[in-house]
């Protein structure tokens, strides 16, 4: 398993990342979801890392730039079929750690607040996330939850 800095230059993560987006219009109203495309994504200020299991890209997340100590996880995924598996727990090791290499003191990020998100809360406050208030441009929202930590 290796997690590599990705351009999202390829078809892969291009439909990977299309599926995302698909499914998180599946499940969040259209004035809630927040997940960004890959045009969103290939904007200054977002790293973005794939993780791959030999060739199989098996999951992502990115770091955006709110301010110069302030940044916000997106886009993290991890394929269904390898859901449970320890991938989003070491990816998101592997982002905070990035996060704090590059001077942040705070990561936030916002999620959904139904039932089908509770496994993504739980791994976020195993790794020291607290729920805040809505932060950047987020306004209040009952389908999204908000959380932060101090790197």
């Amino acid at each position: 398993m290796k997690i590599v800095t990705d351009d999202l230059s390829g078809p892969e993560i291009a439909r990977f990342l299309e599926e995302h987006v698909q499914q998180m219009r599946s499940l969040t109203p259209p004035e809630s979801k927040h997940a960004l495309d890959l045009d969103g994504l290939r904007k200054p200020g977002i790293t973005f890392w794939s993780v791959l299991d030999g060739d199989a890209l098996v999951g992502c997340g990115a770091i955006k730039r709110l301010d110069e100590g302030h940044a916000e996880l997106k886009a993290m995924r991890i394929t269904p079929a390898r859901k449970r598996s320890g991938i989003a727990s070491l990816l998101l090791a592997h982002i905070i750690a990035e996060a704090q290499r590059a001077g942040f003191t705070r990561l936030s990020l916002e999620t959904g607040a139904a039932e089908f998100f509770l496994p993504a809360r739980k791994l976020y406050e195993k790794f020291g996330f607290d729920y805040c208030e809505p932060f950047a441009d987020y306004k209040p929202d009952p389908s999204s939850a908000f959380m932060t930590r101090k790197l």
